[in-house]
């Protein structure tokens, strides 16, 4: 999507226009280690809203008693626990068995926007994201990789260890709007943070390539507010993400109709693909607390695997707006 420059405002060369946006990328790469400090305070929040809603199944770990029901052997009875009541009891185990989940950020140039309505831009919400996500998969016992970048881990230092492979790639991080070609494993889980704006045919195609590997998946559209209302008035300039092109609206105000119903129609397509694929779509704006889609991406991530081990304080189940 081209960004707007501002009422009748001169551009310069697509030289200066060039340097302009490979500055700003450079800047997050900058500002990688404070991203990463705001993800993991944004983790700690949402984790202490999460009351964890485990399961039982295989592993070491108690999780809690229940009565013997009829049919059951003989070998499941805590005769210890049994011995001071009336009723048999079996003690339960925590499920323990540890999901692969890979993450992805789109830190294209379109995802350098940011608009007089945010503070941030895309491609800064999209790794706060990621890394918080990472954090929080971690502590709940998960293996978490840079999708087609690292081998999944469950170390408690994924986060940094992520944030490090980024680093590594320095401008490749940066050349696809998609996510690279990598071999999922059956039943693991792939988590995309993006604008999705590339054309409807790119990101099906993307999508289902991954869906037909077996793998589920939760898409995050991360967008600038202007770029969901075209919050602007009168003549202005818009540039294309790689500043080579530009187009000037003589009364911006008389396209937003248009402009909305095509956005709108392009994210129908994508939850459309989701949906055929059981794969989850969330939206989120920038100018919105982070915490926000974390907090109901990890409740939709639970929802698919049957519940995460949270570790620390559980408190009551903190709301979170859809």
């Amino acid at each position: 999507m081209a960004s707007p420059t501002g009422q009748t405002k001169a551009t310069g060369t697509n030289g200066r226009q060039i340097l302009a946006l490979e500055r700003e990328a450079a800047s997050i790469v900058d500002r990688l280690p404070e991203l990463l400090m705001e993800a993991d305070r944004i983790a700690s929040t949402v984790a202490h809203g999460i009351h964890g809603r485990r399961r039982a199944g295989p592993g070491e770990t108690f999780w809690q008693f229940r009565q013997y029901q009829p049919g059951e052997g003989a070998h499941l009875v805590d005769w210890r626990r049994s011995a001071s009541s009336h009723h048999l009891y079996v003690r339960e185990r925590e499920w323990e068995a540890a999901h692969t989940i890979y993450v992805w950020p789109n830190m294209s140039r379109s995802m350098n926007f940011k608009s007089h309505l945010s503070h941030v831009t895309k491609a800064e919400r999209a790794l706060v994201l990621m890394l918080g996500a990472t954090e929080l998969l971690v502590r709940g016992g998960e293996r978490v990789a840079l999708l087609g970048v690292t081998q999944p881990t469950a170390n408690r230092r994924a986060a940094q260890k992520l944030a490090e492979a980024l680093l590594m790639l320095g401008d490749k991080a940066g050349e696809n709007s998609e996510p690279p070609t990598s071999r999922l494993t059956r039943f693991s889980t792939v988590v995309l943070f993006s604008d999705f704006l590339d054309p409807i045919d790119k990101v099906r195609e993307t999508i289902e390539a991954m869906g037909s590997a077996g793998a589920n998946g939760h898409l995050v559209q991360i967008l600038d507010p202007a770029e969901e209302t075209l919050a602007y008035a009168g003549r202005t300039e818009f540039l294309s993400p790689d500043g080579q092109s530009r187009w000037i609206a003589d009364r911006v105000e008389s396209l937003r109709d248009r402009y909305q119903a095509k956005l709108l129609a392009h994210r129908a397509a994508i939850q459309d693909i989701a949906h055929r694929l059981g794969w989850s779509f969330l939206v989120h704006h920038t100018d919105r607390p982070a915490s926000e889609p974390l907090l109901s991406l990890l409740m939709r991530l639970e929802g698919k695997s049957g519940g995460y081990r949270w570790m620390g304080t559980n408190t009551d189940t903190a709301g979170s707006r859809p």
